[in-house]
């Protein structure tokens, strides 16, 4: 299974620099992350779920909450 990750920056109304700048992290770091093949290996981290939680203002159990029920792909 894989995380429609870009569904749900479209969803939001954001873009990969709004995150990574709301999160504090590098825009290349995010980038890369969020448009590699996911694989069982390669899932969204820790790090991913924070820039994202800062970007929508919320916690990051809201914000995994919400890609595991809406934005999951078989």
């Amino acid at each position: 299974m894989e995380i429609d990750i870009k569904a749900y920056l479209v969803d939001h109304d954001l873009t990969i620099y709004q995150v990574a700048k709301a999160g504090g992290y590098g825009y290349t770091t995010i980038h890369k992350s969020f448009n590699k093949p996911q694989t069982e290996a390669t899932s969204l981290n820790l790090r991913d779920l924070d820039a994202l939680a800062q970007a929508t203002q919320s916690s990051m159990w809201e914000v995994l909450r919400e890609l595991e029920t809406h934005y999951l792909q078989d």
